[in-house]
């Protein structure tokens, strides 16, 4: 293989069928989704939200999770909204945020009045680290959101134990990790509060869109379930609304295809890990320039993509040039995974509630006036990382077809 021309230039690409589908939705959600239309139909009633099937689903979550609470959503943005807000944070409290996550991670914050500051990812992933989480804590900070990014769990001793000295809520961002495990509990049972999305390309999904609130705190979850519908009085003995919130709600036919969803779980997880670990120890055996990101000890990665350190040291070419000659090759390779909120419009113009740069500007606001973050280690593991889209619909041939090209394109760029 070390004199095969590289499909980039002309020769024969390792994989010319295209990459398969995932087939994440079958025949079992179908058959949910139409038992509830013919029900609705039946009895001329029009299926809605909170029903017996979002009680259903909200409680296979928590099943699903070994116990606690779950509050199906609308979004993993609005999970991670409906966290925050149960906590009752006062406005312009600080929350640190991870350097390296989706903005539906990141702009809850500011959407309940408080100041977000970013702390710096660890030195060998795209997580934050409980050293960079530190380094931003202030006498303003009241919470620290942590995204498990890509399926790769953070290292939540070190996460808690620096809560717990500071006395800081920590809400996990699950959106992309449903499934992974630390120290053999799923993520998302080790924060105060957790945030999952279940849109279409999750690891399940509830539909096009949705998300779930999960805590093991029976209070707290009562708290994000009144903030998630307009401040009802859920569990409480009066009839008026409590406090100002929006509509957050899933509804009962996303939620019947959520408890589908769920059956599946496992199974999704297990497929993924498979094609992640075997990539992992095989490209560990040939001792290739690409090796699959470091990962914290004790965990278990549900894989929501394969993110892979490249050293270039020993090639002739860039990691630009390398993604794209393995790209050529029929391998899904995406050259950056740099979701840095930092750098968004948004936040370096502080873009928040009105046009006055809200909250940060307010008076009532001790801190800079400058949005405060730390974003070195995020720049370098994005420039040294590449991901590549796995998903539980690969199989056998699409690991040997990534160890083949990683392979070809390998050889022939060595110096």
């Amino acid at each position: 293989m070390s004199n095969e021309k590289l499909a980039i230039d002309g020769g024969k690409a390792v994989r010319s069928a295209g990459w398969p589908s995932r087939g994440l939705i079958g025949e079992e959600e179908k058959a949910a989704a139409m038992a509830m239309f013919d029900k609705a139909i039946k009895t001329g009633n029009a299926f809605g939200y909170g029903g017996e099937a979002e009680q259903q689903y909200e409680k296979d979550f928590a099943e699903f999770m070994g116990g606690g609470f779950a509050d199906g959503v609308n979004s993993g943005t609005n999970a991670v909204f409906c966290a925050l807000g149960a906590l009752h944070l006062e406005p312009f409290s600080e929350v640190i945020i991870p350097a390296i996550t989706d903005p539906g991670g990141a702009m809850p914050t500011v959407l309940v009045g408080c100041v977000p500051v970013v702390a710096d990812t660890d030195e060998k992933s795209y997580n934050v680290g409980a050293a960079q989480i530190e380094a931003a804590i202030t006498e303003r900070t009241k919470a620290v959101v942590v995204a498990h990014i890509g399926g790769e769990p953070v290292d939540m001793d070190a996460v808690m134990a620096l809560a717990r000295k500071h006395n800081l809520y920590v809400v996990e961002d699950c959106a992309q990790a449903h499934g992974a495990k630390y120290k053999g509990k799923y993520v998302g049972s080790f924060g105060d509060i957790a945030a999952y999305s279940t849109m279409f390309g999750k690891h399940h999904c509830t539909g096009g869109q949705g998300g779930v609130v999960y805590t093991r705190n029976e209070e707290l979850f009562w708290q994000a379930k009144r903030f998630a519908d307009r401040g009802k009085p859920f569990n409480l003995d009066t009839a008026s609304n409590v406090r100002a919130a929006i509509n957050c709600n899933l509804n009962d036919l996303s939620a019947t295809i959520g408890s589908a969803q769920l059956k599946k779980l496992v199974s999704i997880v297990a497929r993924r890990r498979k094609v992640g670990e075997t990539v992992k120890a095989e490209l560990a055996r040939k001792g290739s320039v690409v090796q699959v990101g470091v990962q914290e000890p004790e965990t278990e990665c549900s894989y929501w993509f394969l993110r892979l350190a490249l050293d270039v040291a020993g090639l002739k070419v860039d990691k630009a040039a390398f993604c794209e000659a393995l790209t050529a090759e029929g391998i899904p390779a995406g050259l950056s995974y740099r979701h840095i909120p930092a750098e968004a419009v948004w936040f370096k113009e502080r873009v928040g509630l009105g046009n006055k740069g809200y909250p940060w500007t307010c008076s009532d606001y001790k801190g800079p006036r400058e949005p405060q973050y730390r974003i070195d280690n995020a720049i370098k593991v994005t420039d040294k990382h590449f991901n590549i889209g796995i998903h539980e619909g690969c199989g056998e041939q699409e690991i040997a077809d990534i160890l083949a090209a990683i392979d070809k394109v390998e050889k022939a760029y060595r110096k």
